[in-house]
């Protein structure tokens, strides 16, 4: 089970804790939020990590190593000068030859507790060429972007605000890597958002639906939503 972590933002809603570090090293709970997710992953079945990384991406390197400390492979590719969104990101990681066939990609600042095994297990019997989980988002109908029905995407659109959306991004898809290199072009600044889109509006876009909540460290709200869920498993 291969992932692709997109790791290269600059964070901006985070400063100023990220101008010197990068979101995904933001100390949680006692230690770097990466190592939560890490931790999360491989226990539960990803044993391939590849990070999408930008500014402060050495850190990164240095903090997260080879991945041997949690029983992984964790391997880096650089967006270099320019950042190139995160379709741009996935592109020039497949250029760079360490992306599977079939493989799944969520954000640097995401933890998603979501059945990661079912979740591979349905996109390899879904019959699309690309999946993205999704959530039942009733708590923030103002941010829902999804409109699902049956296990298919029906229209994912982050733009427009629609009463009848009832579901929300998760922070997880799954692509087949022929689709990706035929729809982003390389060097192409792109975004993820507008390919999903228009896989959605196509009819080339499979619904996981999951039931659990996800966290996150994007926003200051988030980061403390994320210390009190992680201290509260600890209890």
């Amino acid at each position: 089970m291969q992932l692709i972590i997109l790791a290269g933002g600059l964070g901006t809603r985070m400063h100023p804790l990220t101008e010197d570090l990068p979101k995904a090293l933001i100390p949680v709970a006692g230690k770097p939020f990466a190592f939560h997710q890490i931790e999360w992953l491989a226990d539960h079945g990803v044993t391939d990590l590849v990070f999408c990384i930008g500014r402060h991406g050495d850190q990164m390197r240095a903090a997260l190593g080879d991945g041997a400390s949690w029983g992984v492979r964790v391997r880096y590719v650089d967006d270099g000068a320019r950042l190139l969104g995160t379709a741009g990101a996935l592109r020039h990681a497949i250029d760079a030859g360490v992306v599977a066939e079939r493989f799944a990609v969520q954000y640097g600042d995401s933890y998603l507790p979501v059945d990661l095994e079912a979740f591979f297990v349905a996109f390899e019997t879904c019959g699309l060429p690309a999946m993205m989980a999704v959530y039942r988002n009733e708590a923030r109908s103002q941010m829902n972007n999804v409109d699902y029905a049956e296990g298919r995407v029906l229209l994912h659109d982050k733009r427009p605000q629609r009463p009848s959306a009832a579901h929300i991004d998760y922070g997880i898809s799954a692509f087949r890597r022929d689709l990706v290199q035929t729809r982003v072009a390389s060097g192409e600044v792109a975004d993820l958002s507008d390919l999903t889109r228009a896989l959605s509006v196509e009819g080339l876009l499979a619904g996981y639906e999951v039931t659990e909540p996800f966290h996150e460290v994007g926003s200051p709200e988030g980061l403390a939503e994320m210390e009190r869920f992680l201290e509260a498993r600890r209890a």
